[in-house]
Parts: C-alpha cells; sequence; structure tokens
C-alpha cells in the first residue's frame, strides 16, 4: 500500500552571496604546456586530455596529443597518427574522447574524414571508420540517445561541408549523410533542448532547430539584435533546473571579425514565439573568448581581444554574468593574452583553469592559468580574503540511471542548498561543446541527501557529469564524477537452451539504478510452434519512473518417439515380430536416449539394437524385435515403447494382439509390423 511521506524540498540554485568585495584569484601556474593546447576535454578520471596535431604550424608533421593531470601537475605526451588540427571533440557517453575531423591541407584548408577515440584507461587512441567526407572546423553534439552528431566544417575539396552524420558507437558505424539545405558557419554553437531537438545559435544571425529523428533542419526561426556574425564568440545553454521546469534559455556574447563585441543576448526557447532579447553588455569586446559555467549557475566570460588576433587589443579583465540578476560584474584580471586557440575548462574543483592562445604561426602562449572564483572565499575579521569551509562529499554512486533517486552522503546535509550537475567539458575555437548545468531536487537528511536524477536523456545528455553540493554560503564541494545515463537490464543466458522438463537458471544484470530496489519478474509467455519462448523481464524503478525490461529468448529441445505405423500388430503364439524404433530430435536436442517396452504378456520379450540412441543432427533408429512363446497367453495387450533421456522421457503405444498356437507348429517364424 502506498505511503505518503512528507518532507522537505531543497530546489537548486544556490542563494546569491554577499563577496562583492571579493573577485576571485587568478593564479599562473609553475610549468607550462609542452604544446599547443588547441583542444581540451576533461576525463573521468579528473585529468585533461589536450589535442595539438600539427599545432597550426604547417611544417610541424610530429602531430601531438598530451594528459595533464591537475592534481600532480605532470603532462605526459603523445604522438598521434593523423593532423587532429581543429578537430570536433566529444567525450561519449562511456567517458572516452571521441575526436571527428581534422587537418588534411594548410592554405587553403582542407579537411580530413579520420575520427577516433581515446580511452582514458589505456591512455591510447585508436582510429575509426572514415566519415564520408573530410571536416575542417566541425563541431560534434552528444544526442540524447548517445549518438555523436557532427555538422559542418570543410571536406577534402576545401568546400563547406553542408551535411550531417550521426555515429553509433555501439557498432562503431556511421550514417548516411542527411543534407541540411543551407550552408552552416565553420563550428557552428549548438545545443541540445529538452524537447531532444538541436538549436544552432549562430555564430550567423539566423537561428535554426535540427530534429534528429527525422535528420531536418528548420528555416531560420529567429535573426540576432547583432547585424553581423558573432565569429568566434560564444554562445552557452544557461542552468536547466527543477525550479524553472527545465526552461531553455541560451545566451551568446561577444565574437566578430576583425573587430569585436561586447554585446550578449539572450533566446528563451520557452517563449511562445522564442525572439532574441539583448542582455547586458561585458566590460570588453571579445574575440577568440571563452565563456565557463560555474556550479552556481554563474558564468564567467574571458580572454579574447578587441581585435581578432591582435594582443595588444587582448581583453584581461574577465565579467562574471549571473543569470538570477541578468547583469555582469567584475571576476579579476588573468595575466596572459588568451586569444586565437585558447581555452578554458571547469575542473572538478570547481576551480577554471585557462591555457593557450596562439595568433601567430609557429608560437603560442605556453603559460597556464588558474581562476578560483570567489565563492572559494570568505574574509577574515579584518576584511581579508581567506579560503571559504567547503561542503563535503564523502560518497556518491558511479553512476545512475534518469529519473532514479541516489543517496548522497556529506556530514554538511543539513547545509546544502543546491545540488548540480556539470557536464563534463570539451572546448575549442571559443565554444564548449559539451557544457551544461541541470539542477536537482533533493532531500536532506542526517549524514546524507536523497537526491533524484535528471528525468531524461534530453535534459541531461548520456555521459559524465561533475556532482557538486553547494553550502548556504554557495561554496560548492569537490566534485564526484558521476555517470548519467539509461536504467538497463540484462538477461544472462541469453539464448539459452533447456530440455523439455529440464531447467536454466538467469540471472538479471541491472545498470544505473544506484539505491533503487530492483526486481525482476519473468512472465508466463508463449511457446512458438518451433519451441522458442521468451520470458520478459522487467526492473520496476519507483511507481513513478515505470520500468525498463529486457527479454531473454529461450531454446525449448525436445524429440520424438516414433513407429512406422500405430496399428493392431497380430503375433501367433511362439513367433516373434520386428519394427524399426525413430528417435527425431527437436530445435537441437542431442542428448542420449535409453529405449525400454513394457506392457508384454508373460513369455514375451522385446530386444532393441540398439538399446541405446546418440542423437546426432537428424533422425535415429534402432530395430525392435518382440519375441513370444507357445506358452504366452492369446489376448490383446497395450505395449508400451519408451525413450528416455536424462531430464525426460517420451512414450509411444501400440496394440499387440497374441493368437493361440497351432498344435502342430513345430517352430516360430519372425513377422514385420
Amino acid at each position: 500500500m502506498p505511503v505518503l511521506i512528507l518532507a522537505l524540498l531543497l530546489i537548486v540554485l544556490p542563494r546569491a552571496v554577499g563577496q562583492s568585495n571579493i573577485q576571485g584569484q587568478w593564479t599562473t601556474l609553475p610549468y607550462t604546456m609542452p604544446i599547443n593546447p588547441i583542444h581540451a576535454a576533461l576525463l573521468n578520471t579528473g585529468k585533461v586530455l589536450v589535442i595539438a596535431g600539427s599545432g597550426n604550424y604547417p611544417s610541424n608533421l610530429n602531430f601531438q596529443a598530451a594528459v595533464w593531470d591537475p592534481a600532480s601537475g605532470s603532462i605526459a605526451t603523445q604522438p598521434v597518427t593523423w593532423d587532429m588540427f581543429c578537430n570536433g571533440m566529444v567525450v561519449l557517453p562511456d567517458g572516452r574522447p571521441f575526436v571527428n575531423g581534422g587537418n588534411l591541407q594548410y592554405d587553403p584548408f582542407r579537411g580530413l574524414a579520420n575520427t577516433s577515440v581515446f580511452d582514458p584507461a589505456t591512455g591510447s587512441f585508436t582510429d575509426l571508420p572514415n566519415m564520408a567526407h573530410g571536416r575542417w572546423y566541425p563541431t560534434a553534439t552528444v544526442l540524447a540517445d548517445g549518438t555523436i552528431m557532427t555538422f559542418s566544417g570543410l571536406d577534402e575539396t576545401g568546400a563547406t561541408n553542408s551535411t550531417v552524420e550521426i555515429f553509433t558507437p555501439g557498432s562503431n558505424s556511421w550514417s548516411p549523410s542527411y543534407p541540411a539545405g543551407w550552408i552552416p558557419p565553420l563550428y557552428p554553437r549548438l545545443h541540445v533542448l529538452p524537447n531532444g531537438n538541436v538549436f544552432y545559435s549562430g555564430p550567423g544571425i539566423g537561428s535554426r532547430y535540427f530534429t534528429p529523428s527525422t535528420h531536418t533542419w528548420t528555416k531560420v526561426v529567429a535573426t540576432t539584435n547583432y547585424t553581423n556574425a558573432r565569429t568566434y564568440g560564444t554562445s552557452i545553454l544557461l542552468p536547466l533546473t527543477p525550479v524553472n521546469n527545465y526552461r531553455p534559455v541560451v545566451m551568446i556574447m561577444g565574437g566578430g571579425v576583425p573587430t569585436a563585441t561586447a554585446t550578449a543576448e539572450l533566446f528563451d526557447l520557452s517563449a511562445a514565439t522564442p525572439s532574441w532579447q539583448p542582455g547586458p553588455a561585458m566590460s570588453q569586446a571579445r574575440v577568440e573568448m571563452n565563456a565557463v559555467i560555474l556550479p552556481t549557475g554563474k558564468v564567467v566570460a574571458l580572454g579574447g581581444s578587441g581585435t581578432d588576433e591582435n594582443a595588444s587589443t587582448a581583453s584581461f579583465n574577465a565579467d562574471l554574468y549571473d543569470p538570477a540578476s541578468n547583469s555582469f560584474s567584475s571576476a579579476g584580471a588573468n595575466a596572459f593574452p588568451r586569444l586565437y586557440h585558447s581555452i578554458a575548462l571547469l575542473l572538478p574543483d570547481a576551480t577554471v583553469w585557462v591555457a593557450g592562445g596562439n595568433p601567430q604561426r609557429g608560437t603560442y602562449e605556453s603559460h597556464m592559468e588558474i581562476y578560483q572564483p570567489a565563492y572559494l572565499f570568505s574574509t577574515d575579521s579584518n576584511g581579508n580574503p581567506i579560503p571559504a569551509p567547503r561542503p563535503a562529499i564523502t560518497s556518491a554512486p558511479a553512476a545512475v540511471g534518469y529519473g532514479t533517486t541516489f543517496t548522497v552522503e556529506s556530514p554538511d546535509s543539513f547545509d546544502i542548498s543546491s545540488v548540480v550537475l556539470v557536464k563534463a567539458g570539451s572546448v575549442t575555437h571559443a565554444f564548449d561543446m559539451e557544457q551544461r548545468l541541470v539542477g536537482l531536487s533533493y532531500t536532506a537528511g542526517s549524514g546524507s541527501l536523497t537526491v533524484t536524477a535528471p528525468p531524461n536523456p534530453n535534459i541531461a545528455p548520456p555521459g559524465y557529469y561533475l556532482l557538486f553540493l553547494l553550502n548556504s554560503s554557495g561554496v560548492p564541494s569537490v566534485a564526484n564524477f558521476v555517470r548519467i545515463a539509461p536504467v538497463s537490464v540484462s538477461v544472462n543466458p541469453n539464448p539459452a537452451s533447456v530440455v523439455a522438463g529440464g531447467s536454466e537458471q538467469f540471472s538479471a544484470t541491472v545498470q544505473n539504478a544506484a539505491d533503487t530496489t530492483v526486481t525482476w519478474q519473468a512472465s508466463n509467455g508463449s511457446i512458438t510452434p518451433g519451441g522458442l519462448y521468451t520470458a520478459p523481464s522487467a526492473v520496476p524503478i519507483s511507481n513513478a519512473d515505470g520500468t525498463s525490461s529486457a527479454s531473454a529468448t529461450i531454446q525449448v529441445t525436445d524429440f520424438n518417439l516414433s513407429l512406422p505405423k500405430s496399428v493392431v500388430t497380430t503375433i501367433t503364439a511362439g513367433q516373434s515380430a520386428n519394427t524399426t524404433v525413430t528417435i527425431t530430435p527437436i530445435n537441437g536436442f542431442s542428448e542420449i536416449v535409453s529405449l525400454s517396452c513394457g506392457g508384454l504378456p508373460s513369455g514375451a520379450n522385446c530386444t532393441f539394437s540398439p538399446d541405446a540412441i546418440g542423437i546426432g543432427s537428424g533422425s535415429s533408429s534402432s530395430a525392435l524385435f518382440i519375441s513370444t512363446t507357445v506358452a504366452t497367453p492369446p489376448g490383446t495387450y497395450t505395449v508400451i515403447i519408451t525413450g528416455a533421456s536424462q531430464d525426460m522421457s517420451r512414450p509411444q503405444p501400440f496394440t499387440l494382439q497374441v493368437l493361440q498356437a497351432c498344435a502342430f507348429m513345430l517352430d516360430s517364424t519372425s513377422q514385420s509390423f
């Protein structure tokens, strides 16, 4: 019987905190990046994959990548087999970065059709099947079903590849090419929406939708107020939370070649007729900028320059956008110009890593910086900044399914004001192809939180997320990596072979259902004429969450025993009769069948040759002899021929009629039946 439980429901995002006198802290790391960090992806190990390829240096044939460990400061470089310069990179739902496209030729640029995947466990790349055509400057997007959409880029001829291709990780295969019907800009800014469609926000002035189920694009649905293309500007999907009913709002800012803009615009996709609305301006114009969404839901905009690839116009002052107040404030200033090919990523400790900058070929900015946002600081009695106490996560599940509840243990459970997931980022060319924040609802208990996962993969596409707890002062914990994926159930063995009358033990494996009671139910099923039995499995998650299911196909094996005919057989006492017993396997039956008979009158006997049959792929036979004596009583008898295997027996009756022996019969004769 359902029980109604009343609990205090705490909803994201955290309240604003009074830190106006603190802008955060910028620190230069004491070591440098040995390769040009043009592409970067946060791995579920906490390390960062960095890709340079040829590094925007035409004569460089030493194509390289590296793995940086923020915890130890180590950087391990490695060669790659093809030029991954200017690729599209996202992280597959299983945690492996997926790289598609790259550089075939400089000046004029042409694109490669290559694809590859990086395994964080082994630290190695594996090449995958090529796309249909090359792509230089493509955008890759993880769709709700876990497949990867790639769009745009220059092909092997130098023309814009205006088709969409879909990569399926499970089969390592590419879909056909789907023509877009329009020519997109390079590195288009794309976001998966809560309805499953993909929104194109720029850098062109006309916005569109892509429907994955039909592989089609709409016509332009809105145009930006800024009348020029926001080339090398950025785009961010603002936080999706239960409190705002996962209302999708996209923000674009900066961009413009050769002269940048400081303007920003907002697009509320939940509006009846969405349109671009002016937003607040940044403190500086920015082209080749980066923007990083923080655990608080605020966005730090940094780097870039007033004039493209001109370090003398570098934008050093960072800005912090607050969606609640729709305003920017200062986030301090970084030390090094961050222009073309600069990157920025949110790290698990809630800091922001900033690297790169390559306005001139053959050189790049090797210094790296860390931005510690204001939320990591408090003040002492004299008003001086000191580290803020942080909430802690003592345990959290490694994987959770959509709509399920899970437990996060924390000694600070009653001081938590927000629980959020931030997608592990993958950034290049002023755009993070993975970035999104999803707020979670939860209830607080003693030492733990009961948290509800995102309701579906449109809101949180499958993959690895940073799980942050924020306390009542808005200070985030160090994050745990959590994989978000559909609840799945598998049944083993599948298929199974079971002899009729026998038994088979099955096991059900359920994934991504942390802290959830799972029951396995097998229905009565049905048996087809061919003997196939399907037992579906159901995994109830909760009354509200429905079920996930799998099925096991069971092959039921059997055999048939037959005689040439089932008629009355007449034999005179003292004579014998012979026939053939045939065993026919059903559905791959392969056991040994032993033969016997019963129901014979006294003085009668039966023998088989052979008396046991090993079943092969077809029917097998045994010769049956029935003998009587002159003393065998006349009469009508039901004789049972039985074939028995280890698990079953199959009887076959026939009628035997024994006649009175003649007085002058001296010997017996044999007859067939």
